[in-house]
């Protein structure tokens, strides 16, 4: 085989066969097939799409191509969430150690900031002296102890994806259905998970801008994952404006720890109780979503997951006094104020702009491989519904990088849209997938 026939026969719309593409990531993951062929099949697939029969054979053999994480000697249902990418998506940080704290065991491969979104270990790595470069037998070892972990995908587990993942993020062919499927569901086969939930973001700051593609790529996800022998089920929740009041990575370590304490924006911890419900009803703890959610906020109340989540820092090398004091976690040398232009109420928030602009300042990526700013970010003064007064913060910007502090400015200032009405609260979960 060449690649660059099959590269040929997808451009122009013809379906390979499950050997092929076997062949061609076997290739591209021993190096003898460079990034820019495996880079011209994205943008092919990008375009083309993937049937479900190759979505199927593309997943398998990412999951495949390394060792899985056999937790099957571990006590307890093993569970596991993924979230599609949003800004100011926080969830995992808190969901972790409340699975954990619920008695379920929850080792979690969570990935690095992706296009305009955060990523969960760019985001737990700001807590200083955390270690998520875990081997497969100290995942093991920790899920067994506290029943929590959070570590960056290994180089023994799913390599393809982390290969590819990284190649996606700067060619521009983040958003496609069966690359996000394939990406998700291979490291959900190979992380050792009984039960998983998927948290299908839709809106602005989403990959899946509108609902209706969401509800399709939930659908393949749920159709596809429990065809390869997993409980899935998943929920689509909005993402117009940003999740929480934080877009960066140690600003948002803080709001995960304002919610394990029983505090934080109501947004951010609607959506972790609704996924972990999901989660403890799909695991058989608990008979309706409600009852599940009654059990997680008394977990939170009691300070039961707020104690898991500082083992669980402690675990991975976390300075856990940078958690208890969060001052101690790395601050911006310079933070400029974007002021409101006018009197009224925030009618929209635009979660893409903000992604970017927090990117820009430092806090993702712009090329393969580069070092994220822990400090960097932005930080939401104002949401949608606010009201505010002219010449007001809107925003706050933690600058990391300050030749890119203007335009951090103007895009944050152009993602408010302020009016005379105050709009009406709009849900957040939007669908179930069962």
């Amino acid at each position: 085989m060449r690649a660059v026939d099959l590269i040929e026969r997808k451009r122009d719309g013809g379906e390979l066969a499950p050997d092929e593409i076997r062949w061609l990531l076997g290739e591209y993951v021993a190096g003898r097939v460079p990034d820019y062929q495996m880079a011209a099949f994205l943008m092919a697939v990008y375009f083309r799409g993937m049937s479900e029969l190759e979505t199927v054979a593309l997943t398998e053999v990412m999951a495949e191509s390394g060792d899985r994480i056999d937790l099957s000697a571990i006590p307890g249902v093993k569970v596991d969430k993924h979230s599609t990418g949003g800004v100011g998506d926080t969830v995992t940080l808190i969901l972790v150690p409340l699975m954990a704290a619920a008695g379920l065991v929850c080792a979690k491969l969570s990935g690095r900031a992706l296009g305009h979104t955060g990523g969960t270990i760019d985001k737990f790595e700001a807590i200083p002296g955390v270690r998520t470069e875990l081997s497969l037998p100290e995942i093991r070892a920790q899920a067994a102890r506290i029943g929590a972990v959070i570590a960056d995908h290994t180089a023994e587990v799913v390599p393809a994806d982390r290969l590819l993942y990284e190649l996606r993020d700067v060619t521009g062919t983040v958003p496609s259905l069966p690359l996000i499927a394939s990406s998700v569901l291979s490291k959900k086969l190979a992380g050792g998970a009984d039960a998983i939930v998927l948290d299908v973001k839709c809106g602005d700051g989403a990959f899946m801008r509108r609902e209706e593609d969401a509800r399709r790529l939930a659908e393949t996800l749920v159709r596809v994952g429990n065809r390869l022998g997993k409980k899935f089920s998943a929920l689509i929740t909005a993402m117009d404006q940003p999740l929480g009041r934080m877009a960066g990575n140690a600003l948002e370590v803080k709001q995960a720890i304002e919610v394990l304490r029983g505090e934080g924006p109501e947004d951010l911890r609607e959506v972790t109780l609704a996924l972990g419900a999901e989660l403890l009803v799909l695991a058989g703890e608990a008979s309706d979503p409600d009852e599940a959610q009654a059990r997680l906020v008394k977990l939170i109340a009691s300070g039961a997951a707020w104690r898991r989540f500082r083992e669980l820092v402690s675990a991975q090398g976390g300075d856990v006094r940078a958690v208890e004091e969060p001052e101690r976690l790395p601050r911006a040398a310079q933070v400029v104020e974007v002021a409101s232009p006018a009197s009224g109420y925030v009618e929209k928030l635009r979660a893409h702009e903000i992604g970017v602009a927090a990117g820009l300042l430092g806090a993702g990526r712009e090329v393969k491989g580069a070092k994220v700013d822990p400090a960097a970010g932005v930080e939401l003064v104002h949401k949608v519904g606010d009201e505010v007064e002219a010449g007001a913060p809107l925003a706050r910007l933690h600058v990391g990088r300050p030749d890119r502090a203007d335009e951090a400015c103007r895009l944050v200032a152009a993602a408010y849209t302020i009016g005379s009405i105050r709009p009406r609260p709009s849900p957040l979960v939007l669908g179930r997938i069962a």
